[in-house]
């Protein structure tokens, strides 16, 4: 039974129970005063429950519903609440209130946030199945299959020990069918809510265990579900909780600063909309207090807090532009902060919060003024997140619709998208438990670029490697390497917020991660992926293979350098003309020139002519030395030997792909040089021979097309000597 919630609080200081255990007082909300619970109690068994009428305990419930949704159908609230009242009837909370009035208050919480009837309906019904001998079929037949299907998703919700002993697969279970549909969570965050608010006369020892539960996990998920005024009450009902000096503190601070004559924000608030109103902007500028945790973060991060910094202006306009036209306003006519501008409308949080932050600097006496401008539509989104989206069952609106006429699931954040895409992908519950709670414990996130103007949310400390994750899913195996705004990056490059990521991919479909991937995978998607496609797979190594024969980064044999212990490979004469013919040619292996380059020659001893490429660096140190020229063209034979630079990230077996490819394109390795790795990057020098000088181009990109290799040069002429 769901009847651990005690006494109702109301708005005030924070009072000791008669346990000595601290009680949190919520904040005041100033749209709706705090309801009288007890009140409702007495209304729940005493109200009207005719057929066709609405009883007077849900009249509170239907006042906020309807200020959002003013033309709902009221007829399933009426039943809704006379099945709960008479199920619940005789069960009593801890405080000796009717239980009905819990789901009253509960529901009451979404329709001020503004969620649809359905919503509202289960939420009546949410604790029926489990406390009372109201079946899930009974729900059904009376109700329909969505309500049963989220009053049966809050039962197994009721079920779960969120704490460090919560059974791994009945958490993923859960968390499954909240991700079919959010407005299961959504009730469930509701619920915890009010139970936070009537904490007070609970042993200390199970606040705390509460409190905990509270700020490990559900915050989190109220944070990723972007319902905000949720989350900022949570976090202030743990306060008190977990730090009950420290929020007696801020309480102080905060109740000092709304006894001041002088109001700083008061007065920003009036010349903002002096100027607003002076350029002809219609917007609504109202002062928002920042919530206790808030006041206190902000406390140990500034120290002593000026006037201003007990809460922020909120701009409120009709369109999207119109935030732009204000911001341009206030940047004009006041001194902007500028490091503290965000663009959240261009680029929206992963939990649809969209507005404008920025600062400005009063003149007199600099205090720095948070603003935030938003639309009233970003404003409810920001407020109450998937809860405003509505009913994900429901025929799409305008707003709902993509541009080309595919609906944005609103079910269906950025974070839960991928939670549900990584979870399928853990190998155990365990993984996806541990997982989920570290991802949890990251409570900010990053927006990269991609080339195409696309954008991908990661969390603070993301690297390349989760980037591919998070853009190609289990296809990222075969990434082998990325730019970062223009420039190659390592796997492991960790991204910054704002940074363009251009992943390069390789063509084969059966590449495999590398196993140092998982040491650079910050988010559970990449995590999961890699380890499964490595278990799946595990390297296989030939029995007659020395392991410690393999190159580190490569896998293959490791190339060999020429050296003095044997006879140097002879490098192979090219078909060239000279004047005077009969002249002993060599090319020069500076520049290793191949029809149909420009080339030039010179006389060194012996009568030798060296033939160059005629815009080698050496031709031109030649000429200024005074060396005549001797004219070289090239044969009719089309052979050709040429020095080849590859460049690639490393991966097993890349030596040996690469080579066969070579192969394929009729190349003969005359001798071929892999340097050590750095940072994942390995630099091969080969010089082929080829039959014919037409195939080098193929021959190039045959070997940029081996998974790995990212680029493919002939040698750069070098300033050595002949």
């Amino acid at each position: 039974m769901n009847a651990e919630a005690v006494n109702p609080a109301s708005p005030g200081p924070v009072t000791p129970a008669a346990n000595g255990a601290v009680a949190p007082a919520a904040p005041r909300r100033k749209a709706r005063p705090r309801i009288d619970l007890r009140r409702l109690g007495r209304a729940a068994l005493l109200g009207s429950t005719a057929r066709g009428r609405l009883p007077d305990a849900i009249g509170h419930v239907v006042e906020a519903h309807r200020a959002h949704h003013p033309d709902a159908d009221l007829d399933p609230l009426r039943r809704a609440y006379v099945l709960a009242e008479s199920s619940h009837r005789g069960q009593m909370r801890k405080s000796g209130e009717p239980y009905i009035t819990h789901p009253l208050a509960v529901t009451l919480i979404l329709a001020e946030l503004g969620a649809e009837t359905t919503t509202l309906t289960a939420s009546l019904l949410h604790d029926t199945v489990e406390d009372t001998d109201v079946t899930l079929d009974q729900v059904g037949e009376q109700f329909g299959a969505e309500v049963r299907y989220l009053v049966d998703g809050v039962t197994k919700l009721e079920k779960v020990d969120y704490g460090a002993a919560a059974e791994p697969e009945t958490f993923r279970k859960m968390l499954l069918a909240t991700g079919n549909d959010v407005r299961v969570m959504s009730i469930k965050l509701a619920d915890r809510l009010h139970n936070m608010r009537t904490l007070g006369v609970m042993r200390r020892e199970k606040q705390e265990r509460i409190a905990k539960v509270t700020r490990d996990v559900l915050i989190p998920l109220a944070e990723r579900l972007g319902v905000q005024a949720l989350k900022s009450e949570l976090e202030d009902l743990v306060f008190a909780v977990m730090h009950p000096e420290e929020y007696q503190h801020t309480r102080a601070l905060v109740d000092e600063n709304a006894a001041r004559a002088d109001d700083p924000l008061a007065a920003v608030a009036d010349e903002v909309r002096k100027v607003l109103r002076e350029a002809d902007i219609t917007a609504e500028v109202l002062i928002r207090p920042r919530h206790f945790v808030s006041v206190h973060r902000v406390s140990r991060k500034r120290g002593p807090l000026g006037g201003a910094d007990f809460g922020r202006l909120l701009v409120l306009v009709q369109e999207d532009a119109d935030c732009y036209a204000v911001l341009g306003e206030l940047h004009t006519c006041m001194t902007p902060v500028v490091s503290e501008f965000k663009d959240f409308i261009a680029v929206p949080k992963f939990n649809l919060y969209q507005s404008l932050h920025t600062a400005v600097a009063r003149a007199q006496d600099g205090q720095v003024v948070e603003v935030l401008i938003r639309t009233h539509q970003m404003h409810k989104v920001a407020e109450a997140g998937v809860v405003a989206l509505g009913n994900p069952y429901a025929p799409p609106s305008e707003e709902q619709t993509a541009g080309e006429g595919e609906r944005a699931d609103p079910t269906r954040p950025g974070w839960l998208s991928r939670l549900l895409d990584w979870q399928r992908g853990a190998p155990d519950p365990d993984t996806f438990w541990s997982t989920l709670r570290e991802d949890l414990a990251q409570d900010r996130e990053i927006t990269v670029f991609r080339p195409d103007g696309g954008t991908l949310g990661l969390p603070e400390g993301a690297t390349c490697v989760d980037a591919a994750y998070a853009q190609y899913g289990e296809d990222a195996h075969a990434t082998i390497g990325a730019r970062v705004n223009g420039r190659l990056a390592t796997m492991s490059t960790v991204l910054r917020d704002g940074d363009t990521v251009q992943l390069l991919m390789g063509q084969d479909p059966a590449s495999e991660p590398s196993r140092e991937w998982l040491e650079h995978a910050r988010t559970p998607a990449a995590r999961i992926a890699i380890q499964r496609r490595l278990a799946a797979r595990p390297e296989q190594v030939p029995a007659d293979a020395d392991a410690t024969s393999r190159h580190p980064a490569t896998g293959g044999a490791p190339a060999s350098r020429p050296t003095s212990d044997g006879p140097a490979v002879r490098p192979a004469s090219a078909d060239v003309l000279v004047d005077p013919p009969g002249a002993t040619v060599r090319l020069a292996g500076c520049c290793t020139p191949v029809p149909p380059d420009e080339i030039t020659g010179f006389a060194v001893r012996g009568g030798v002519v060296t033939v160059h490429r005629s815009q080698c660096a050496v031709v031109a140190r030649m000429k200024s030395a005074g060396r005549a020229e001797v004219g070289v063209r090239w044969g009719e034979s089309s052979q050709c030997r040429v020095t080849l630079l590859a460049e690639s990230f490393g991966r097993p077996h890349l030596l040996a792909d690469l080579t066969e490819a070579m192969a394929l394109e009729g190349a003969e390795i005359v001798s071929a040089t892999v340097e050590p790795p750095d940072r994942q990057r390995v630099r091969h020098t080969y010089t082929v021979l080829l039959p014919d000088a037409a195939r080098l181009p193929a021959l190039m990109r045959a070997m940029r097309d081996v998974a790995g290799v990212y680029d493919v040069s002939r040698a750069q002429p070098q300033a050595t000597g002949v």
